[in-house]
């Protein structure tokens, strides 16, 4: 069966000598295992390739426009580009969302809004840049999209952290003992579990959140309790990071 991509083609600007290659940067497992006998046809080995592509491009666009950052600040930027969260959103920039081919269960449980599953095809879609096309044609596509993730951060007046990682250096900078999280309670089916916890330090709790994993639910707790440490000097980079305004 012959897939028309041709609006998605128009929408990142590149045209795919090699359609077969794009098609199968979008067929989810799923899809293939309902539809295709041959081994290998899905997406799993272009998300391999694709985020080692990523992580290049990424590195080395940090590396030429911020200089002078430190290789712990240009590694946490890296981890914040590169992240599921970043990576779905750029995904749904391009509605690559409706692309994706996916198999009647994955489809009927909101596949498509699934992070995992829109980082997933991003990873697979830069794969598949960079067989068809090359490293500059790759390079060319990623690079619009970190321009309009990091045009907000002005490095002179922002520290950027992940909300767990945060949390943690604060309390080792007051020479407390690490936050604990504990799982409070958890509710619903187990294919749809949320999960209630909250974070505490050696004084008392500090925040509660929920979330549809342990991790998720823990990094929300874990920016509640910035938040109410540091107030509006936090700003929102991503789901998982934050800018912290730097004392002058």
């Amino acid at each position: 069966m012959a897939f028309d991509f041709s609006s998605l083609e128009k929408k990142i600007g590149y045209s795919f000598k090699n359609k077969e290659t794009l098609e199968q940067a979008l067929t989810h497992s799923s899809y293939a295992y309902e539809h295709c006998s041959n081994y290998g046809a899905d997406n799993e080995v272009m998300e391999f390739l694709g985020d080692s592509v990523l992580g290049l491009i990424v590195a080395d666009f940090l590396w030429t426009n911020y200089p002078q950052l430190s290789e712990g600040e240009l590694s946490k930027l890296k981890s914040a580009a590169a992240s599921t969260s970043s990576l779905s959103y750029f995904a749904q920039k391009i509605k690559l969302d409706r692309m994706i081919l996916l198999g009647k269960g994955e489809e009927k449980s909101g596949g498509r809004k699934k992070k995992t599953i829109l980082a997933g095809a991003f990873e697979a879609l830069v794969a598949a840049i960079y067989v068809d096309g090359g490293l500059n044609e790759a390079k060319k596509f990623v690079i619009k999209h970190l321009k309009s993730l990091f045009k907000k951060i002005d490095v002179h007046k922002f520290f950027i952290n992940n909300y767990k990682s945060a949390l943690q250096e604060y309390f080792q900078k007051e020479n407390l003992a690490a936050p604990v999280y504990k799982t409070i309670t958890t509710e619903g089916p187990d294919h749809k579990k949320i999960f209630h916890v909250e974070v505490f330090s050696e004084k008392g709790p500090l925040a509660k959140a929920k979330g549809t994993s342990k991790k998720a639910a823990e990094k929300k707790a874990a920016q509640k309790a910035l938040k109410n440490l540091f107030g509006k000097k936090i700003k929102a980079l991503t789901a998982d990071t934050f800018l912290l305004k730097k004392k002058r």
